[in-house]
């Protein structure tokens, strides 16, 4: 059988060191830490943005700065403006994250910020009045998701479950909604599994005139709760209740409402739809757009709704055998009827444009490749700004075209991975690019590509890392199980010699619509292969058929059968690379979290006869144990399905073989704690040894204080004495 090498081999270093990366190095001193740009707003003349500066003396900054030119600077604000100013939590004013009002005259500044969830959050808001430094707390609790109305003078927000519209004139408040409960009534924010399979969380939205509000209403009364014991070091665990719909059960009742705050009346929008994922303004106050689907996520429809009369009608639909992936990619045209629209219809994911409400189309992009990211649209000269995997699915390029579909342009210059954030008005972008050997370089351009002036570098960076035993890193395609090409990469020892036979450790996440192998920094884990490949081990990673960037056939092909066919290729991958002259086909192994560990169990026990070992990082054990959105969108719901069980690696723990090492948080509100647990089961039931570490109270990510060092630690000690 056949195989592709790809002609990048990336950077081995000639410099001869010694020096080897250690663990601290990594999770603990934060010395391979690249430089970013951060809190960066582009200005309404879109000649400037803003962003927060954090001195080593605690000072802090938001400072206006030309895109043409860096030397073209003024501070807004500094920390040293708000000092005395009362903070609820007696300590020092941080600003934490912040906003401006449209005409720019105030800023909102977040602080005392607690996390909910994974993007939710409350905290203190502060107003403050750029030219006079008068500040205002917005409400005397904390409150959540704080945000002017176009002009300035009002401030919405959620408090308690209901919405709230702060005059910022008169002191005085609004009370949008009232019967917000906890756990069972919210207004103006979204429930768990919205939150994080719907990737929104806040769930209000200012009309274009800021006379009007529409929000969500969820009911979860219908929905059962999960609970979660918090320690915390105290007698008597904390016991955490939460609505958490899991496969094939209720979720909440989700509503629209539209608050006109001239009338103080409220109104309902009427529509059937089961979920409601996104809503959006038009162009003006008059109409709202809402995007509703069935629960198999098949059918979407997107409504027009007549804000003034709650008048509906659909302006779009579409219909596909296996589920439509849901995006933010709406744009409306001033004439209010146009838009611009992604849709992977033609089996690649690219722009459309719609007129007369939907009535007819063209296909702006099209080609065997998909648009990843659409950044926006200048409508004066015609032209939309959007990210591409055109060159190569392991890629991202900036690209713009004319809504003609004529004049596809590369805007961004370098090879590897790109993305942009545009200046108002589109006149510049600031691109970030990086490579899989090369960190973040960020620089300014105008609208045309060309590179105006460098913003971070990482050069010191780049040279830090080349004083350490740093290993090549190949791209490669290795044939899957039905012979399909998958995209790979690999990581060789520096002083690799094909003579040898070298252990493998391959690394997989694997789920719809992911990728782990692309050409960008690798981060923290890139430096840990680096490290294990000092160590004498080659470090793999294979995106197997169900990942993105390759079409919609390839990423759906999964479909009613999670982890079947993924599994198929990753021991595929494994087989061909031990008839390699220079792997020892008796020690290879595999590691993944979540959906990765899922996929590292499943290889371990369907492929008892090529994996040694593998390490499970917070993993599904069984797709009923996850939450409804994202499950039954690629599986349908348990009943419906026989391929939960089938494809569930609980049931084929009678197959270990091998050294298996299972990772989980207590804490963990996402995939709960409890799939481990049935795992333990499960295997304890079979008489099969493993190996079980526990993080009490940490999360998904099982990160705080010396968790990620300890983690790293007991993983490489794990690969070293098992592999």
């Amino acid at each position: 059988m056949k195989f592709k090498l790809i002609a990048l081999l990336i950077g081995v270093s000639t410099l001869g060191q010694s020096q080897s990366i250690t663990l601290e190095d990594i999770w603990a001193s934060g010395k391979f830490r690249p430089q970013y740009v951060y809190g960066l707003r582009s200005m309404n003349d879109g000649l400037n943005y803003t962003e927060l500066i954090n001195d080593r003396g605690g000072e802090q900054t938001i400072i206006k700065t030309a895109y043409a030119d860096a030397t073209q600077q003024a501070p807004i604000l500094s920390s040293g403006d708000l000092a005395g100013t009362p903070n609820p939590k007696n300590g020092a004013l941080r600003i934490e994250g912040y906003t401006f009002s449209g005409d720019e005259k105030k800023i909102m500044i977040r602080t005392g910020t607690e996390s909910i969830y994974r993007h939710s959050t409350r905290e203190w808001n502060y107003v403050v009045d750029v030219e006079t430094k008068g500040i205002k707390l917005v409400s005397e609790q904390k409150i959540r998701y704080a945000s002017f109305n176009p002009s300035g003078n009002q401030v919405a927000f959620v408090r308690d479950n209901n919405v709230y519209v702060s005059n910022l004139e008169n002191g005085s408040e609004i009370q949008v909604t009232s019967d917000g409960e906890n756990n069972q009534i919210i207004n103006g924010a979204t429930d768990w599994v919205y939150e994080e399979e719907f990737a929104f969380d806040k769930a209000f939205f200012w009309s274009p005139n800021g006379k009007k509000i529409a929000y969500y209403r969820f009911m979860e009364g219908g929905v059962r709760e999960f609970n979660m014991p918090y320690y915390k070091g105290g007698l008597y665990p904390e016991d955490y209740k939460f609505k958490y719909p899991k496969a094939g059960e209720d979720n909440s009742r989700v509503s629209i409402f539209i608050y006109d705050l001239e009338s103080k009346k409220t109104s309902m929008v009427e529509i059937k739809d089961y979920y409601i994922p996104r809503i959006k303004w038009s162009k003006s106050d008059d109409y709202l757009t809402i995007t509703g689907m069935n629960r198999h996520q098949n059918n979407l429809k997107l409504y027009w709704v007549n804000a003034n009369t709650m008048e509906t009608k659909v302006i779009l639909e579409e219909q596909n055998d296996t589920y439509i992936d849901i995006h933010d990619n709406l744009t409306f045209l001033s004439d209010n009827k146009s838009f611009v629209w992604t849709s992977e219809i033609g089996g690649y994911n690219h722009l459309y444009l719609y007129s007369n409400l939907g009535q007819k189309k063209s296909q702006i992009t099209k080609g065997d490749w998909e648009v990843t990211k659409v950044y926006g649209l200048n409508e004066k000269s015609g032209v939309v700004y959007f990210e591409a995997a055109k060159e190569s699915p392991m890629q991202r390029e900036v690209y713009s075209v004319k809504v003609s579909g004529s004049s596809l342009n590369k805007l961004s210059p370098n090879t590897g991975t790109n993305s942009a954030s545009f200046s108002k008005g589109f006149k510049y972008f600031i691109n970030y690019h990086s490579t899989a050997k090369t960190p973040y370089y960020i620089s300014v351009h105008d609208a045309k590509g060309k590179e105006i002036r460098v913003m971070k570098d990482n050069q010191t960076l780049k040279e830090l890392i080349g004083q350490y035993a740093t290993a090549s890193h190949e791209f490669l395609q290795v044939p899957g199980a039905d012979g399909t090409l998958l995209n790979s990469w690999m990581i060789k020892p520096k002083n690799f010699d094909a003579d040898k036979k070298y252990p493998v450790l391959m690394f997989v996440y694997g789920g719809p619509g992911s990728q782990t192998v692309k050409d960008s920094w690798g981060s923290s884990n890139y430096l840990w292969y680096q490290m294990l490949a000092d160590k004498g081990y080659i470090v793999v990673s294979v995106d197997n058929r169900g990942t993105g960037a390759r079409g919609e056939q390839f990423k759906k092909m999964t479909y009613l059968q999670l982890g079947k066919y993924e599994t198929e290729d990753q021991i595929a991958a494994a087989q061909w690379l031990g008839k390699q002259g220079y792997v020892d086909a008796s020690r290879i192994g595999i590691w993944g979290w979540s959906y990765g560990g899922y996929m590292s169990s499943l290889c371990l026990f369907k492929g008892a006869d090529v994996f040694k070992m593998a390490m499970a990082v917070a993993p599904v054990t069984n797709w009923k144990f996850y939450d409804t959105i994202y499950t039954e969108r690629y599986m349908q719901t348990p009943e419906e399905n026989s391929g939960y069980e089938e494809n569930s690696p609980i049931n084929h723990v009678e197959k270990l073989k091998g050294k298996y090492l299972l990772i989980h948080g207590t804490g963990d509100d996402n995939v709960h704690f409890q799939n481990s647990v049935e795992m333990v089961a499960a295997l304890q039931k079979a008489n099969k040894q493993f190996d079980l570490m526990i993080y009490p109270d940490r999360n998904h990510g099982i990160y705080g204080g010396n968790t990620r060092l300890h983690l790293y630690n007991m993983m490489t000690d794990y690969v070293m004495e098992n592999l």
